[in-house]
């Protein structure tokens, strides 16, 4: 089956900054659609907030119509009410892209930085400059968000590369 047209929607999801980025494979070559944050209003409480971001996913989701929506699994934080709000913000995200038709997919941190970079340990300036090359673009957000959001699209669209990477490593190192 190939994956040419194929839209895959990246979101980094979080209470008050939603990342998102949808890129497109087109004739063996990935480019941007568009990429970006959803915010919301902090004097807002979490429970108004959590459906302001719901109905910002609704529509972008309604208007890009992905085939997938890529997201990073959750590492946890030291800060709990923190998480709790990743958490649930990441709840919304995933039922939104369920309710819109989009295969959802998760990827470790690692496996999207093994993916972009090839290192499983990229810093974050080397995961900017891979997913500018990747998507041989300068117009990236400047939002961190939505350059995580980017590199977890560009990871689903090498995700077969990545099954093969992974298979490859050395039996006892660490993804």
């Amino acid at each position: 089956m190939s994956s040419d047209g194929l839209i895959v929607l990246g979101v980094d999801p979080g209470l008050a900054d939603t990342g998102y980025g949808a890129v497109r494979r087109q004739t063996g070559r990935l480019s941007l659609i568009t990429s970006g944050t959803l915010k919301t209003p902090a004097n807002l409480s979490e429970p108004q907030r959590l459906k302001i971001l719901a109905q910002q996913l609704r529509a972008l989701l309604a208007e890009l119509r992905p085939e997938a929506a890529a997201f990073e699994q959750l590492f946890f934080s030291k800060n709990v009410r923190t998480a709790m709000a990743v958490g649930q913000a990441r709840g919304v995200a995933l039922v939104c892209a369920v309710e819109a038709g989009a295969e959802v997919h998760e990827y470790t941190p690692s496996q999207v930085k093994l993916s972009v970079t090839g290192f499983g340990g990229a810093t974050k300036g080397q995961m900017l400059k891979m997913v500018q090359s990747v998507l041989a673009t300068r117009e990236l957000p400047r939002s961190d968000d939505a350059i995580d959001a980017l590199a977890v699209a560009i990871c689903h669209h090498h995700s077969g590369r990545l099954r093969t990477l992974i298979s490859r490593r050395p039996v006892g190192t660490p993804a």
